[in-house]
Formats: C-alpha cells, structure tokens, sequence
C-alpha cells in the first residue's frame, strides 16, 4: 500500500485548512491517499463547520496574535499551540466513515505508542447533539468520541471528518502540551459565565503527551512517530512530496471549495 508523505512544517490557518482540501480533492480525482503533519504559525483557533465564530472575541485573538479559521470538518474549537496536527485524505473504497475512522486512529495509537505513551481507543461516545447545544462543550477537548484516543482516561487527541463522494478528509489534533486549555481566555464576552466550567471539564477530560511523559516532546519527534504509527499498523510504504508545490503564494487567502 503506497501512500504519499508530507511535513509542511508551520503555516497559517487559512493555509493549513487549503492544503487539506486541496489534497483531498487530489485523491478525489485519482491520486495516492496522503498523510500530512503539520502545525500553525501564528497559533490560531480552528472551529468545526458547524460552530460560531462569534463565540470567539476578535479584540482578544488580535491581542495575542492569533488566528481563528473554520475547518471544512465538524467537531469543535481547538486552539493550535503546543501541538501536532495530522490530516489523511483517502479513498475509503468499502470502508464506512466510523470503519475509517477507526483504521485511522489505529496507526495513531501505534505512532504515540512508540512515544511511550500508554494511548487506547475509547470505547464509547458522547451525546454530539446535545453537546452542539451546550457552550461548555465549545472546546474539543471536553468531549468524546468512540474510537477516539485516550490516555490514563483523558482525551489526547481529538479528530474530525468529512466525506467528499468516496474520498474521506480526516484531521485532528495530537496535544504535545497544556496551551490548549488557554483557549477559554478567547471567548466572547457572552459565554463569559461558561468560562469556569469550561476549564474544569478540560482539566478534568483532557491530557497532553508532556504531562504524560514528564518531559517536552518537540515537534518533529512526535511526526516522526505518527509516521512510523502508519508504516506499522498497515504495512504503508511512504512516496515522499515535493512540498514546494504546495508554496504559500500558490493558495488563495480564502478557504477552497471542495469537490
């Protein structure tokens, strides 16, 4: 099974959520499936397709230089600081999404398990709907999937998916440390009285890979691990990709559309 390879190092939201969709419309139209890791520069927020921006308050993002983008995928808000963001575009051929899902966080499992990190599947899911429906439950950090990966109880990393005609865009967030749960500093002045129990259920459902291991976990340490994750639980050879192609300049500073 032959798969292409990216590490695009740091870019910006807009730039990061183009790039996954322009991959996705790739292997729509008939190329390798791909597995890209990146992170943000400048940090920034990313909300699933369903949320508000308005939930976030601008004057402050534009105080600490952040970026907020909404992702072409559901779920909810994540602060991209300390942290490793994947994304696989494949075709899922006979594949359901949650089958998909699951072949997904599988190689996951083994790249943070090569970390030394004791990472499992959880085995049971939230209430989404009713999650949608409460303003603690804004960060993604603070609820569950099945099939989501866990560790010493606490939700380490967090996906979400979209299907494109049979190809599925799959993308989430690997913590490396605790600056996620800064993400309450930037709500709007209207969930202000949420704010409180926003950071106990982050502190309470949450875990990041620095606070597991007692030490920092740098970047390209955790890509490389992910990348062998994959290699190991499915037998993926890697075909490298002129990232070059993908230059900033080449991307427009809207979000794609997708096929």
């Amino acid at each position: 099974m032959v798969w292409r390879f990216m590490n695009t190092g740091h870019r910006s939201g807009i730039t990061n959520m183009n790039l996954d969709i322009r991959l996705a419309n790739q292997v729509s139209e008939g190329a390798l499936p791909v597995l890209r890791l990146y992170g943000w520069n400048p940090h920034a927020i990313s909300i699933g397709m369903h949320q508000r921006f308005e939930d976030f308050d601008p004057a402050a993002l534009s105080n600490a230089g952040l970026d907020i983008v909404r992702r072409p995928t559901g779920g909810m808000a994540i602060l991209h600081a300390n942290e490793l963001t994947y994304s696989v575009a494949m075709p899922l051929g006979s594949l359901s999404l949650r089958e998909a899902y699951r072949f997904i966080n599988e190689a996951l499992l083994q790249g943070l398990r090569m970390l030394g990190i004791p990472a499992e599947l959880s085995a049971s899911s939230e209430d989404f709907r009713e999650a949608y429906r409460n303003a603690a439950s804004i960060p993604c950090f603070s609820t569950s999937a099945k099939c989501e990966i866990q560790a010493q109880g606490k939700k380490l990393l967090g996906s979400a998916q979209r299907r494109y005609g049979n190809v599925v865009l799959q993308h989430g967030s690997l913590l490396l440390g605790p600056e996620h749960r800064e993400i309450t500093e930037y709500l709007s002045h209207s969930l202000q009285q949420s704010k409180s129990l926003m950071v106990q259920q982050l502190g309470a459902r949450a875990t990041d890979a620095e606070s597991i291991l007692g030490t920092s976990v740098p970047f390209e340490d955790a890509a490389a691990a992910v990348r062998r994750g994959f290699e190991a639980a499915h037998g993926i050879e890697f075909s490298p990709t002129d990232v070059s192609y993908y230059a900033a300049d080449t991307l427009p500073d809207t979000i794609l559309p997708c096929l």
